[in-house]
């Protein structure tokens, strides 16, 4: 598993979250996407790495401005595990 933080400028508001949420969803294949327009940034989880040209062509798509991308491994804590 990838985590993946797109930092992206233009959010304002709850709807603007629900806006990227959608549209990363519907063209990356992730587990749990988390947009913040107060963190300017969008949480992807997913079992690749993102292609960044993707993801900056669907941001500037949907009409925000894409700043950067950063992925690194992830690995689900749940609350039994060792």
């Amino acid at each position: 598993m990838v985590k993946t933080t797109i930092k992206i400028e233009g959010m304002a508001c709850g709807m603007c979250e629900a806006h990227v949420n959608d549209a990363i969803r519907a063209k990356f294949d992730v587990k749990k996407v988390k947009a913040s327009h107060k963190d300017k940034e969008a949480v992807v989880i997913s079992k690749e790495v993102l292609n960044e040209d993707e993801v900056k062509k669907v941001i500037d798509e949907i009409g925000y401005t894409f700043v950067s991308v950063s992925s690194e491994p992830y690995e689900k804590k749940g609350l039994f595990r060792r």
